[in-house]
């Protein structure tokens, strides 16, 4: 290589730079790669004392109170929808070089996150997951029938934060829970999007560089499973938990490490989706109301999130279920065309679909492989998962035959007729389901409700009883 193409190449090197509790590190020591355009991109090297404080000191944010918290987290939500914020400006315009999100979908997606730090949706998060708040504040006193007197709290624990790629949104949503548990917090950024972390805590520094949340935070990118990081800072003296969101082979990553004194909050990988009961299908008018529902559901998030709906179990007769396909393959297409994403399926699916496109007796094909949006309906759920715009709508002569492709995998189910859930939601829990929801509003969820089957701040912190009296004679 030449001197001329190299400085070419160096100039057009998008840098993604590190945090450490209050300071930017710059630096393009390492070069790596995104997971999903496989784009270039450079960082610093990671300096393992300065991302790792101490055990002997006391977490900055122990004795904050939560109130003065919150109110910082909602003026920090102010400057990240602010048009005057470089910082996010900034990382809208390197992330768009390194995701597969379409630009507009990345700043909607940015915006939106901000709304997460409300005062009203922040206190209503920390209500729903702890029986008693002022124990993320104090000590509190409690007594048992003997009369044996203790005092117990949620101490500040010490998180390693594995972010996931297809949802810029978590970097926001983590910030907040880590700080509401009053955490050292280590964020280890995605290869899709390691930029939007570093913003919304820069935002932050240029609030107050010297608040005790700044001085808690740090967020850092590497490449998972190296292990020559790993097995530096995946060990119990240094960090309590790790809390994982990703696919598969990041979370198989996190579970070597795991041992006494280490462990696991995972999110890890879910599949939603939709169960369509015979009354959806009575006439064209509500056929069409209810495949545009179930569309938007198929499309959150350009369906790259965990609540997107993937499969569509659908009560009827082909013929039915056939014109329920061809306008959800309208709706999707419609608002593919509105996202201007238009990635073509991936090799290993073209020829799955291409190959189903023969076998007109076995399946129905609505659409093409170039990611306009594709509908498949076949009797069985498909042996690939669906994504890009593609959803595998399975015929059932009644939705009892859908439960049994319920798992533990399945995160959310959208549900029509809306008043037919109460008789599934025992079986689909039973199933290993999380969610049901309208169909249709599996995007938007009850504010401080469960997340994956459990209530992640009263699994983040670390519960310390101080046994403080013997039992009276």
């Amino acid at each position: 290589m030449n001197s001329l193409t190299q400085t070419t190449e160096t100039e057009e090197l998008v840098s993604a730079p590190f945090f450490l509790r209050g300071e930017v590190l710059h630096g393009t020591d390492v070069i790596q790669t995104s997971r999903d355009l496989g784009v270039t991109f450079a960082t610093p090297k990671i300096p393992f004392d300065r991302a790792v404080p101490p055990r002997t000191e006391v977490p900055p944010l122990l004795n904050v109170p939560l109130a003065e918290i919150i109110d910082f987290l909602v003026e920090t939500g102010q400057r990240l929808t602010a048009s005057d914020n470089d910082h996010m400006q900034e990382c809208i315009e390197r992330m768009c070089r390194t995701h597969i999100l379409p630009r507009a979908v990345v700043e909607n997606t940015a915006r939106h996150a901000a709304a997460y730090l409300d005062k009203r949706v922040l206190m209503a998060e920390v209500e729903q997951n702890f029986p008693d708040p002022r124990a993320l504040d104090e000590w509190v006193p409690k007594q048992d029938f003997t009369g044996r007197k203790s005092f117990v709290r949620a101490f500040a624990p010490r998180l390693i934060h594995v972010l996931p790629g297809n949802s810029p949104g978590v970097a926001v949503k983590s910030v907040a829970q880590g700080s509401m548990v009053k955490g050292v917090n280590l964020f280890k950024m995605s290869s899709a999007d390691p930029f939007t972390m570093v913003a919304i805590l820069r935002t932050m520094a240029d609030i107050d560089a010297n608040h005790p949340i700044v001085r808690s935070m740090s967020a850092v990118y590497w490449r998972g499973g190296d292990d020559a990081t790993e097995r530096v800072l995946y060990r119990p003296q240094y960090f309590d938990k790790i809390v994982a969101w990703g696919g598969g082979d990041a979370i198989n990553n996190v579970i070597k490490y795991l041992g006494p004194g280490f462990q696991l909050v995972s999110f890890d990988p879910k599949t939603s989706i939709s169960m369509v009961g015979r009354e959806g299908l009575t006439d064209d008018a509500t056929i069409d109301r209810v495949a545009d529902l179930c569309s938007t559901d198929v499309m959150t998030l350009n369906q790259e999130a965990c609540v997107a709906s993937r499969f569509q179990f659908v009560e009827g007769s082909e013929e039915e279920v056939d014109r329920f396909c061809a306008r959800l393959h309208h709706h999707i297409a419609r608002r593919a065309a509105e996202s201007g994403d238009f990635r073509p399926l991936d090799r290993d699916m073209r020829e799955a679909v291409d190959t189903m496109m023969l076998m007109d007796d076995e399946y129905g094909v609505w659409g093409r492989t170039d990611g306009k949006g594709l509908v498949i309906r076949s009797e069985e759920p498909v042996d690939f998962h669906p994504i890009n715009k593609t959803a595998n709508v399975v015929r059932v002569d009644s939705l009892d035959e859908a439960v049994k492709w319920i798992n533990v995998a399945t995160q959310t189910v959208g549900f029509y007729p809306f008043d037919r859930m109460a008789d599934y939601r025992d079986r689909l829990a039973a199933g290993g389901a999380q969610r049901v929801v309208h169909l249709g509003e599996a995007g938007p969820s009850t504010i401080g409700n469960p997340h994956d089957a459990m209530y992640p701040l009263h699994r983040f912190v670390h519960w310390m009883a101080h046994e403080d009296g013997k039992v009276p004679e």
